[in-house]
Protein backbone atom coordinates (compact mmCIF):
# COMPACT_ATOMS: atom_id res chain seq x y z
CA UNK A 1 0.00 0.00 0.00
CA UNK A 2 1.47 3.18 -1.03
CA UNK A 3 1.89 6.56 1.47
CA UNK A 4 -1.40 7.45 -0.11
CA UNK A 5 -3.64 4.99 -0.72
CA UNK A 6 -6.48 3.86 1.67
CA UNK A 7 -7.10 0.50 3.14
CA UNK A 8 -8.57 -1.31 0.03
CA UNK A 9 -10.53 -3.69 2.51
CA UNK A 10 -12.45 -1.32 3.77
CA UNK A 11 -13.05 0.84 0.55
CA UNK A 12 -14.28 -2.65 -0.41
CA UNK A 13 -16.81 -2.98 3.11
CA UNK A 14 -17.66 0.52 2.22
CA UNK A 15 -18.61 0.49 -1.59
CA UNK A 16 -20.39 -2.89 -0.39
CA UNK A 17 -22.34 -1.32 2.12
CA UNK A 18 -23.51 1.74 -0.29
CA UNK A 19 -24.23 -0.96 -3.07
CA UNK A 20 -27.25 -2.56 -0.38
CA UNK A 21 -27.95 0.72 0.70
CA UNK A 22 -28.85 1.32 -3.01
CA UNK A 23 -30.34 -1.86 -3.54
CA UNK A 24 -32.77 -1.64 -1.03
CA UNK A 25 -33.93 2.11 -1.70
CA UNK A 26 -34.21 1.37 -5.14
CA UNK A 27 -36.11 -2.42 -4.79
CA UNK A 28 -39.81 -0.23 -4.02
CA UNK A 29 -38.89 1.29 -7.38
CA UNK A 30 -38.56 -2.09 -9.33
CA UNK A 31 -41.04 -4.20 -7.70
CA UNK A 32 -43.55 -1.29 -8.54
CA UNK A 33 -45.72 -3.39 -11.15
CA UNK A 34 -45.82 -6.12 -8.33
CA UNK A 35 -46.94 -3.86 -5.65
CA UNK A 36 -49.37 -2.57 -8.02
CA UNK A 37 -50.84 -5.78 -8.67
CA UNK A 38 -50.84 -6.83 -4.96
CA UNK A 39 -52.38 -3.79 -3.48
CA UNK A 40 -54.11 -2.17 -5.65
CA UNK A 41 -51.84 0.75 -5.95
CA UNK A 42 -51.79 4.02 -7.88
CA UNK A 43 -49.34 5.67 -9.81
CA UNK A 44 -49.49 8.74 -7.46
CA UNK A 45 -48.90 6.35 -4.25
CA UNK A 46 -46.24 4.33 -6.08
CA UNK A 47 -44.44 8.11 -6.23
CA UNK A 48 -45.02 9.00 -3.07
CA UNK A 49 -43.45 6.20 -1.52
CA UNK A 50 -40.17 7.35 -3.30
CA UNK A 51 -40.60 10.36 -2.14
CA UNK A 52 -41.05 9.54 1.11
CA UNK A 53 -38.41 8.21 1.68
CA UNK A 54 -35.89 11.08 -0.26
CA UNK A 55 -37.86 13.44 2.43
CA UNK A 56 -36.43 11.76 5.30
CA UNK A 57 -33.38 10.35 4.08
CA UNK A 58 -32.62 14.39 3.44
CA UNK A 59 -33.71 15.00 7.19
CA UNK A 60 -31.88 12.07 8.95
CA UNK A 61 -28.82 12.77 7.16
CA UNK A 62 -28.36 16.13 8.45
CA UNK A 63 -29.41 15.50 12.25
CA UNK A 64 -27.35 12.22 12.38
CA UNK A 65 -24.53 13.11 10.39
CA UNK A 66 -23.83 15.96 13.02
CA UNK A 67 -24.33 13.06 16.04
CA UNK A 68 -21.47 10.95 14.10
CA UNK A 69 -19.18 13.91 14.02
CA UNK A 70 -20.17 14.31 17.82
CA UNK A 71 -20.42 10.86 18.76
CA UNK A 72 -18.53 9.11 16.15
CA UNK A 73 -19.07 6.86 13.19
CA UNK A 74 -19.28 3.22 14.21
CA UNK A 75 -22.03 4.78 16.60
CA UNK A 76 -24.50 5.76 13.81
CA UNK A 77 -23.06 3.23 11.04
CA UNK A 78 -23.86 0.00 12.76
CA UNK A 79 -27.22 0.77 14.11
CA UNK A 80 -28.44 2.33 10.91
CA UNK A 81 -27.15 -0.63 9.19
CA UNK A 82 -29.00 -3.32 11.18
CA UNK A 83 -32.17 -0.99 10.71
CA UNK A 84 -32.27 0.03 6.79
CA UNK A 85 -31.83 -3.91 6.56
CA UNK A 86 -34.50 -4.90 8.65
CA UNK A 87 -37.21 -2.49 7.19
CA UNK A 88 -36.52 -4.24 3.67
CA UNK A 89 -37.49 -7.44 5.80
CA UNK A 90 -40.50 -5.62 7.30
CA UNK A 91 -41.48 -3.99 3.63
CA UNK A 92 -42.15 -7.48 2.68
CA UNK A 93 -44.58 -7.97 5.53
CA UNK A 94 -46.87 -4.88 4.73
CA UNK A 95 -50.55 -6.02 3.75
CA UNK A 96 -51.67 -2.39 2.59
CA UNK A 97 -50.44 1.05 1.75
CA UNK A 98 -49.85 2.54 4.75
CA UNK A 99 -47.82 0.27 6.34
CA UNK A 100 -45.62 0.25 3.62
CA UNK A 101 -45.29 4.15 3.60
CA UNK A 102 -44.33 3.88 7.05
CA UNK A 103 -42.30 1.22 7.22
CA UNK A 104 -40.34 2.99 3.71
CA UNK A 105 -40.22 6.41 5.74
CA UNK A 106 -38.35 4.86 8.84
CA UNK A 107 -36.08 2.86 5.99
CA UNK A 108 -35.55 6.58 4.59
CA UNK A 109 -34.55 7.39 8.17
CA UNK A 110 -31.92 4.89 8.54
CA UNK A 111 -30.77 5.18 5.32
CA UNK A 112 -29.71 9.06 5.17
CA UNK A 113 -27.03 8.71 8.28
CA UNK A 114 -25.57 5.90 6.58
CA UNK A 115 -24.72 7.90 3.22
CA UNK A 116 -23.26 10.66 4.69
CA UNK A 117 -20.90 8.77 6.75
CA UNK A 118 -19.98 5.92 4.83
CA UNK A 119 -18.85 8.93 2.50
CA UNK A 120 -16.69 10.56 5.49
CA UNK A 121 -15.26 7.23 6.15
CA UNK A 122 -14.19 6.79 2.20
CA UNK A 123 -12.95 10.27 2.57
CA UNK A 124 -11.21 10.22 5.74
CA UNK A 125 -9.52 7.00 4.95
CA UNK A 126 -8.29 8.64 1.30
CA UNK A 127 -4.59 9.76 2.60
CA UNK A 128 -3.04 13.00 0.66
CA UNK A 129 -3.89 12.89 -3.16
CA UNK A 130 -6.10 10.22 -3.54
CA UNK A 131 -9.88 11.24 -1.64
CA UNK A 132 -11.30 11.73 -5.07
CA UNK A 133 -10.58 8.03 -6.29
CA UNK A 134 -11.42 6.70 -3.58
CA UNK A 135 -14.87 8.67 -2.79
CA UNK A 136 -15.04 8.16 -6.35
CA UNK A 137 -14.83 4.39 -6.10
CA UNK A 138 -17.32 4.16 -3.23
CA UNK A 139 -20.13 6.29 -5.03
CA UNK A 140 -19.54 4.11 -8.49
CA UNK A 141 -21.71 1.34 -6.07
CA UNK A 142 -24.84 3.74 -6.43
CA UNK A 143 -24.60 3.44 -10.13
CA UNK A 144 -23.21 0.33 -10.67
CA UNK A 145 -25.67 -1.54 -7.72
CA UNK A 146 -28.84 0.25 -8.15
CA UNK A 147 -28.68 1.23 -11.72
CA UNK A 148 -27.66 -2.45 -13.26
CA UNK A 149 -27.68 -5.02 -10.18
CA UNK A 150 -31.16 -3.91 -8.27
CA UNK A 151 -33.71 -4.31 -11.39
CA UNK A 152 -32.36 -8.01 -12.36
CA UNK A 153 -31.49 -8.67 -8.64
CA UNK A 154 -35.18 -7.45 -7.37
CA UNK A 155 -37.16 -8.58 -10.41
CA UNK A 156 -35.91 -12.05 -10.58
CA UNK A 157 -36.35 -13.03 -7.64
CA UNK A 158 -39.94 -11.78 -6.79
CA UNK A 159 -40.61 -13.13 -10.45
CA UNK A 160 -39.95 -16.85 -9.11
CA UNK A 161 -40.92 -16.16 -5.63
CA UNK A 162 -42.72 -13.38 -4.73
CA UNK A 163 -42.80 -9.59 -3.98
CA UNK A 164 -42.02 -9.82 -0.81
CA UNK A 165 -38.87 -12.34 -1.34
CA UNK A 166 -37.56 -9.23 -2.92
CA UNK A 167 -37.51 -7.21 -0.18
CA UNK A 168 -36.38 -10.19 2.18
CA UNK A 169 -33.36 -10.86 -0.71
CA UNK A 170 -32.49 -7.58 -0.56
CA UNK A 171 -32.05 -7.08 2.73
CA UNK A 172 -30.05 -10.00 3.82
CA UNK A 173 -26.41 -8.23 2.66
CA UNK A 174 -26.98 -5.61 4.95
CA UNK A 175 -27.04 -7.99 8.10
CA UNK A 176 -23.51 -9.27 6.75
CA UNK A 177 -21.88 -5.83 6.68
CA UNK A 178 -23.27 -4.79 9.82
CA UNK A 179 -20.45 -7.73 11.30
CA UNK A 180 -17.76 -6.15 8.94
CA UNK A 181 -18.22 -2.82 9.58
CA UNK A 182 -17.92 -4.16 13.27
CA UNK A 183 -14.99 -5.86 12.89
CA UNK A 184 -12.68 -4.08 10.37
CA UNK A 185 -13.66 -0.45 10.17
CA UNK A 186 -12.46 1.68 12.96
CA UNK A 187 -13.18 5.50 14.24
CA UNK A 188 -10.92 7.91 12.15
CA UNK A 189 -8.56 10.01 14.16
CA UNK A 190 -10.14 13.25 13.85
CA UNK A 191 -13.89 11.83 15.19
CA UNK A 192 -12.01 10.26 17.89
CA UNK A 193 -10.77 13.69 19.35
CA UNK A 194 -14.20 15.49 18.29
CA UNK A 195 -16.22 12.44 20.37
CA UNK A 196 -13.62 13.12 23.01
CA UNK A 197 -14.42 17.03 23.18
CA UNK A 198 -17.85 16.92 22.90
CA UNK A 199 -18.63 19.28 19.83
CA UNK A 200 -21.17 21.41 20.84
CA UNK A 201 -24.06 21.96 18.03
CA UNK A 202 -23.72 25.49 18.46
CA UNK A 203 -20.77 25.16 16.60
CA UNK A 204 -22.71 23.82 13.83
CA UNK A 205 -23.67 27.99 12.93
CA UNK A 206 -20.51 27.30 10.69
CA UNK A 207 -22.60 25.45 8.19
CA UNK A 208 -24.86 27.99 7.61
CA UNK A 209 -21.91 30.85 6.83
CA UNK A 210 -20.12 29.04 4.45
CA UNK A 211 -20.71 29.99 1.21
CA UNK A 212 -19.25 27.01 -0.76
CA UNK A 213 -21.89 24.79 1.18
CA UNK A 214 -24.35 26.71 0.03
CA UNK A 215 -23.44 26.80 -3.70
CA UNK A 216 -23.33 22.90 -3.34
CA UNK A 217 -26.52 22.78 -2.06
CA UNK A 218 -28.22 24.65 -4.85
CA UNK A 219 -25.98 22.75 -7.48
CA UNK A 220 -27.57 19.58 -5.76
CA UNK A 221 -30.98 20.56 -6.42
CA UNK A 222 -29.70 21.17 -10.06
CA UNK A 223 -28.41 17.46 -10.33
CA UNK A 224 -31.12 16.14 -8.38
CA UNK A 225 -33.36 17.80 -11.49
CA UNK A 226 -31.45 16.52 -14.14
CA UNK A 227 -31.45 12.92 -12.72
CA UNK A 228 -34.82 12.62 -11.94
CA UNK A 229 -36.38 14.61 -14.96
CA UNK A 230 -33.97 12.24 -17.45
CA UNK A 231 -34.39 9.01 -15.82
CA UNK A 232 -38.06 9.12 -15.22
CA UNK A 233 -39.14 10.99 -18.86
CA UNK A 234 -36.14 10.23 -21.35
CA UNK A 235 -37.65 5.98 -21.76
CA UNK A 236 -41.27 7.52 -22.37
CA UNK A 237 -39.19 10.61 -24.90
CA UNK A 238 -37.36 7.85 -26.54
CA UNK A 239 -40.16 5.21 -27.30
CA UNK A 240 -43.18 7.58 -27.84
CA UNK A 241 -41.47 11.02 -29.17
CA UNK A 242 -38.79 9.14 -31.12
CA UNK A 243 -40.81 5.84 -31.91
CA UNK A 244 -38.05 3.67 -30.79
CA UNK A 245 -38.53 0.21 -29.50
CA UNK A 246 -38.40 -0.31 -25.31
CA UNK A 247 -35.55 -2.66 -26.35
CA UNK A 248 -33.72 0.35 -28.13
CA UNK A 249 -34.52 2.24 -25.18
CA UNK A 250 -33.13 -0.39 -22.70
CA UNK A 251 -30.14 -0.51 -24.97
CA UNK A 252 -29.37 3.53 -24.70
CA UNK A 253 -30.40 4.30 -20.77
CA UNK A 254 -27.94 0.91 -20.10
CA UNK A 255 -25.01 2.67 -21.93
CA UNK A 256 -25.84 5.71 -20.03
CA UNK A 257 -25.90 3.79 -16.98
CA UNK A 258 -22.69 1.92 -17.40
CA UNK A 259 -20.80 5.40 -17.75
CA UNK A 260 -22.55 7.20 -14.59
CA UNK A 261 -20.67 3.74 -13.35
CA UNK A 262 -17.39 4.31 -15.06
CA UNK A 263 -17.26 8.00 -14.35
CA UNK A 264 -17.62 8.00 -10.71
CA UNK A 265 -15.44 5.26 -10.63
CA UNK A 266 -12.43 6.65 -12.75
CA UNK A 267 -13.37 9.92 -13.53
CA UNK A 268 -13.84 11.65 -9.93
CA UNK A 269 -9.95 10.82 -9.35
CA UNK A 270 -9.48 13.21 -12.16
CA UNK A 271 -10.12 15.99 -9.47
CA UNK A 272 -6.74 15.01 -7.30
CA UNK A 273 -5.16 15.95 -10.47
CA UNK A 274 -6.81 18.73 -12.02
CA UNK A 275 -8.45 20.06 -9.27
CA UNK A 276 -12.24 19.90 -8.10
CA UNK A 277 -14.34 22.93 -9.72
CA UNK A 278 -12.39 22.19 -13.10
CA UNK A 279 -13.47 18.50 -12.49
CA UNK A 280 -17.14 19.33 -11.34
CA UNK A 281 -17.49 22.25 -14.62
CA UNK A 282 -16.40 19.77 -16.83
CA UNK A 283 -18.41 16.95 -15.84
CA UNK A 284 -21.43 19.29 -15.73
CA UNK A 285 -20.71 20.40 -19.49
CA UNK A 286 -21.33 17.10 -20.33
CA UNK A 287 -24.31 16.58 -18.16
CA UNK A 288 -25.50 18.94 -20.48
CA UNK A 289 -24.81 17.40 -23.73
CA UNK A 290 -27.08 13.97 -22.75
CA UNK A 291 -30.58 15.56 -23.00
CA UNK A 292 -29.58 17.14 -26.29
CA UNK A 293 -28.11 13.88 -27.76
CA UNK A 294 -31.23 12.24 -27.19
CA UNK A 295 -33.47 14.77 -28.82
CA UNK A 296 -31.38 14.75 -32.27
CA UNK A 297 -33.29 12.68 -34.40
CA UNK A 298 -30.46 12.03 -36.44
CA UNK A 299 -28.62 10.05 -33.95
CA UNK A 300 -31.01 7.33 -34.09
CA UNK A 301 -30.21 5.97 -37.18
CA UNK A 302 -26.78 4.70 -35.67
CA UNK A 303 -27.78 3.08 -31.78
CA UNK A 304 -24.04 2.06 -31.11
CA UNK A 305 -22.70 5.76 -31.53
CA UNK A 306 -25.97 7.20 -29.51
CA UNK A 307 -25.01 4.29 -26.65
CA UNK A 308 -21.22 5.73 -27.08
CA UNK A 309 -22.35 9.09 -26.33
CA UNK A 310 -24.40 8.28 -23.89
CA UNK A 311 -21.85 6.58 -22.45
CA UNK A 312 -19.19 9.11 -22.39
CA UNK A 313 -21.55 12.29 -21.75
CA UNK A 314 -23.47 10.43 -18.21
CA UNK A 315 -21.03 12.30 -15.78
CA UNK A 316 -23.74 13.16 -13.23
CA UNK A 317 -22.10 10.53 -10.81
CA UNK A 318 -18.80 12.01 -10.49
CA UNK A 319 -20.46 15.56 -9.81
CA UNK A 320 -22.51 14.07 -7.23
CA UNK A 321 -19.02 12.85 -5.55
CA UNK A 322 -18.06 16.51 -5.97
CA UNK A 323 -20.60 18.04 -4.66
CA UNK A 324 -21.94 16.14 -2.09
CA UNK A 325 -18.99 14.70 -0.52
CA UNK A 326 -15.84 15.93 -1.61
CA UNK A 327 -16.08 19.67 -1.99
CA UNK A 328 -18.11 19.74 0.51
CA UNK A 329 -15.63 17.89 3.32
CA UNK A 330 -12.89 20.38 2.22
CA UNK A 331 -14.80 22.98 2.81
CA UNK A 332 -15.37 22.82 6.67
CA UNK A 333 -13.14 21.56 8.98
CA UNK A 334 -12.66 18.15 9.25
CA UNK A 335 -14.78 17.37 12.55
CA UNK A 336 -17.60 18.50 10.73
CA UNK A 337 -17.39 16.51 7.59
CA UNK A 338 -20.24 14.40 7.78
CA UNK A 339 -22.30 17.08 9.46
CA UNK A 340 -21.42 18.84 5.69
CA UNK A 341 -22.26 15.73 3.54
CA UNK A 342 -25.51 16.10 5.16
CA UNK A 343 -25.86 19.86 4.48
CA UNK A 344 -25.44 19.31 0.83
CA UNK A 345 -27.75 16.77 0.38
CA UNK A 346 -30.87 18.17 1.40
CA UNK A 347 -30.67 19.80 -2.10
CA UNK A 348 -30.63 16.50 -3.39
CA UNK A 349 -33.34 14.88 -1.84
CA UNK A 350 -35.39 17.41 0.11
CA UNK A 351 -35.83 19.55 -2.65
CA UNK A 352 -34.56 17.84 -5.65
CA UNK A 353 -36.75 14.98 -4.78
CA UNK A 354 -39.86 16.50 -4.01
CA UNK A 355 -40.09 19.48 -6.65
CA UNK A 356 -38.29 17.95 -9.77
CA UNK A 357 -40.63 14.93 -10.38
CA UNK A 358 -43.79 16.40 -10.03
CA UNK A 359 -42.04 20.00 -12.36
CA UNK A 360 -41.18 17.26 -14.32
CA UNK A 361 -44.74 15.51 -15.00
CA UNK A 362 -46.66 18.96 -14.90
CA UNK A 363 -44.21 20.36 -18.02
CA UNK A 364 -44.51 16.99 -19.78
CA UNK A 365 -48.26 17.00 -19.52
CA UNK A 366 -48.72 20.37 -20.64
CA UNK A 367 -45.91 21.12 -23.38
CA UNK A 368 -45.26 16.99 -24.16
CA UNK A 369 -42.24 15.11 -23.37
CA UNK A 370 -39.82 17.45 -24.68
CA UNK A 371 -39.96 19.81 -21.65
CA UNK A 372 -39.07 17.59 -18.92
CA UNK A 373 -35.42 16.67 -21.44
CA UNK A 374 -35.09 20.42 -21.13
CA UNK A 375 -35.99 20.76 -17.39
CA UNK A 376 -32.99 18.32 -17.21
CA UNK A 377 -30.85 20.24 -19.36
CA UNK A 378 -32.28 23.24 -16.86
CA UNK A 379 -31.05 21.08 -13.90
CA UNK A 380 -27.31 20.82 -15.55
CA UNK A 381 -26.74 24.63 -16.48
CA UNK A 382 -27.60 25.16 -12.56
CA UNK A 383 -25.19 22.99 -11.44
CA UNK A 384 -22.50 24.59 -13.56
CA UNK A 385 -23.55 28.00 -12.85
CA UNK A 386 -23.15 27.11 -8.84
CA UNK A 387 -19.58 25.59 -9.61
CA UNK A 388 -18.81 28.73 -11.07
CA UNK A 389 -19.44 29.95 -7.81
CA UNK A 390 -16.86 27.80 -5.81
CA UNK A 391 -13.99 29.26 -4.10
CA UNK A 392 -11.56 27.13 -3.82
CA UNK A 393 -8.31 27.13 -2.38
CA UNK A 394 -4.97 25.92 -3.34
CA UNK A 395 -4.18 23.99 -0.05
CA UNK A 396 -7.46 22.31 0.72
CA UNK A 397 -7.17 19.02 -1.55
CA UNK A 398 -3.37 18.51 0.00
CA UNK A 399 -4.08 19.23 3.50
CA UNK A 400 -4.29 16.21 6.04
CA UNK A 401 -8.01 15.06 7.42
CA UNK A 402 -8.61 17.63 9.88
CA UNK A 403 -8.63 20.78 10.38
CA UNK A 404 -6.40 22.30 7.78
CA UNK A 405 -8.89 21.33 4.75
CA UNK A 406 -10.91 24.42 4.64
CA UNK A 407 -11.39 25.91 1.68
CA UNK A 408 -12.56 29.85 1.82
CA UNK A 409 -16.11 29.63 2.97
Amino acid sequence: MTRNSAPWGVVAILFATFGTLMLDRMSQLFLGPYLVEAMHLTQAQIGLLASVVGVCWAISALVFGAVSDRFGRRAVLIPAVLVFSACSWLSGLANDFGQLLAIRALLGLAEGPCYCVIMALAEAYARGDARGRTVGIVNSAGALVGSAIAPVFTTQVASAFGWRWGFFAAGIPGLVLAVLIWVFVHEPAHVERGARERLGFGEYRLLLTNRNLWCCLVANFGLATYIFAFSVFSPLYITQRMGQAPTVAGFLLGASGLGGFLWSFFGTGLSDRIGRRKTVLGAALLCCLQPLLFMYSPLYQSPWLLAALALATMAAPACAALMMVLIPVESVPGRFAAAAIGFAGLGTDFLGGTVSPALGGGLAQRFGLGAPMMLSLAGALLLFAMALLLRMSASAQAATVDEGRLLEG
